[in-house]
């Protein structure tokens, strides 16, 4: 699995300053954009659906009667698809205000809002002692400081969000659960797969998409079970 190289990263970083400034410019009452044949509405300041979080959607697997957690949801879409998937409980957290709004409206506008709690957290706070048989996570993929909260939605400032993450996770995921986790050739791959070791998760790559011919930008979704569980 090859990351992408230093010289590329020039151009990550233009191609990403480029999408947060997309983000904030758009309408006040937001923009519509097609994914994987469904449409949602995102406000300003919320992450667009694209090819990053496609592989993780295609793949992930909902057993009905499941409840689900979605960790960073933006505009809802990996929760609204497990919602299409036949989870009987899907909870949907993100820390940005815009997200919030995008993913609640997305929820009702697909006729999930019964069924689709979305709330205001940074990671697992807002959710107590609640488990969960999946939680699913599109987190900020590189190490690199984060001016404000559109830009939290691709870069995490030391790495603290990510890394809280598979400090939390544990508490909140049923016994035989599983993680369903996104990542970039351009992210830290090597360093999600130590801290989902280090927690105590067993690893595999489910499916990969690339949003350009050349493959410069590259997206894998992961599966992590507990690493005893034989589930």
């Amino acid at each position: 699995m090859e990351q992408t190289s230093a010289s590329n990263l020039t151009h990550i970083d233009r191609w990403q300053k480029n999408r947060q400034k997309a983000f904030k410019d758009i309408d006040p009452n937001g923009k519509t954009v097609k994914y994987l044949g469904k449409e949602f509405l995102v406000f300003p300041e919320t992450f667009w659906p694209f090819t990053d979080s496609q592989p993780l959607v295609q793949s992930f697997k909902i057993k009905a009667g499941e409840s689900v957690l979605d960790v960073g949801t933006g505009s809802g879409v990996i929760a609204i698809f497990a919602c299409y998937g036949g989870a009987s409980k899907v909870t949907a957290v993100d820390i940005n205000p815009s997200a919030i709004k995008s993913a609640k409206h997305n929820a009702k506008m697909h006729g999930f809002d019964k069924l689709m709690k979305v709330k205001k957290s940074n990671l697992f706070q807002a959710l107590k002692d609640e488990q969960f048989d999946v939680i699913t996570a599109n987190l900020p993929f590189r190490n690199k400081p984060a001016p404000d909260v559109v830009a939290r939605s691709q870069w995490d400032t030391d790495f603290k969000t990510n890394t809280q993450f598979f400090t939390d996770v544990g508490k909140h995921l049923k016994p035989g659960g599983r993680i369903y986790f996104a990542q970039s050739n351009f992210g830290a791959i090597d360093e999600i797969k130590a801290l989902a070791k280090a927690a105590g998760f067993s690893v595999r790559t489910l499916a990969s998409a690339a949003a350009d011919k050349a493959e410069t930008k590259k997206f894998y979704a992961f599966v992590m079970r507990r690493a005893k569980s034989t589930v």
